[in-house]
């Protein structure tokens, strides 16, 4: 079959190339894959930057979200068939959705929206998993809360603004000047303008922060939350928790915890919890999701879509974190 590989890390971008079909485990789902979206955690992973939490074998083809058509199924699925059409974020350690086919544990797929078309269903699982377990496993959040979300025009932003509003919470957002009223349509309730405005000196009593930025957003944002407030990162820094949730060794978990001193003792100072958030895989919470998708509760949001061919120049335009909403590889 087709595939997009990385040799090795580093600045390489990667080739298509033949790569062997898959092997199907019992608890295993055959997908043809239609589209496949890419995301920063694509770039981060080619350049080597998770190889010590998740070790991958080389050549490795990349690819963390897929659309498709499930061609076999293993001796023990129950949940699909023949023929389904489906979405999925795989989980972590069996990637590979830029190429023509992959293997997925059932637990991890879903039934695609029926008001999607394939690259809109492939733009949706990485994204909308990470805006669910921030915002409803994590935070809790509840009606009239009130939430910060950073970079609302991003692919998590776009998500998470309307999760956040369908939840019941006012919602603040970050944006640049260009995207103001494009993120109000999504639901908004108050946009700051970060080249007019320092979100800092404008938002306060805050009940959460979905943090996706920086080391230095992710300080200010503590100025934002009210005491018993929640900043939860999903850019790090990673917390002995979750090294402990990965099953990773005794000394990583120790760099861990050093990694994230410093914020979860500001956090403390301030009567505030910090939590780093690295999404799961997990087919039960997507097929809710695809629930919301089909009562028009939430809209993918796709900026452009590449043939497959130019993945590679896919991965630069995403890098280049320009992007309204995702970024699509169509496979067929």
């Amino acid at each position: 079959m087709k595939a997009f590989l990385i040799d090795g890390y580093g600045k390489n971008p990667g080739r298509i190339g033949e790569a062997p079909a898959p092997a199907v485990g019992a608890h295993d789902v055959l997908i043809e894959v239609h589209a496949s979206s890419v995301n920063v955690l694509d770039s981060k992973i080619s350049k080597g930057e998770f190889k010590l939490i998740l070790p991958y074998a080389l050549p490795l083809i990349l690819g963390n979200d897929l659309a498709g058509v499930v061609i076999e199924v293993g001796s023990k699925v129950t949940r699909f068939k023949p023929g389904d059409a489906v979405y999925a974020r795989p989980p972590e350690a069996r990637i590979g959705t830029f190429a023509q086919l992959i293997a997925v544990n059932e637990n991890a797929v879903a039934l695609k929206p029926g008001n999607t078309d394939m690259v809109q269903a492939a733009s949706l699982p990485l994204v909308a998993l990470t805006a669910w377990q921030v915002l409803v496993e994590t935070a809790r959040l509840q009606k009239g809360q009130k939430v910060l979300i950073h970079a609302g025009s991003g692919g998590v932003g776009t998500i998470a603004i309307q999760l956040a509003k369908h939840l019941g919470a006012f919602v603040a957002t970050t944006t640049s000047t260009a995207n103001v009223e494009w993120v109000k349509a999504l639901g908004a309730d108050l946009v700051i303008d970060y080249t007019q405005q320092n979100f800092e000196n404008v938002l306060h009593d805050y009940d959460v922060v979905l943090n996706s930025l920086g080391a230095d957003v992710l300080e200010k944002s503590l100025k934002v939350l009210k005491p018993g407030g929640q900043l939860i990162s999903i850019s790090g820094p990673p917390t002995v928790q979750f090294a402990r949730e990965q099953g990773l060794s005794w000394p990583l978990q120790q760099v861990m915890r050093l990694l994230s001193l410093g914020i979860r003792r500001k956090a403390r100072k301030q009567d505030v919890s910090y939590a780093f958030v690295f999404m799961r895989a997990n087919g039960a919470q997507l097929q809710r999701i695809t629930s919301l998708v089909e009562d028009g509760i939430i809209k993918p949001v796709v900026d452009r879509s590449f043939p497959f061919e130019s993945t590679a120049e896919a991965l630069k335009y995403v890098e280049q974190g320009r992007a309204k909403g995702k970024v699509v590889v169509a496979l067929k």
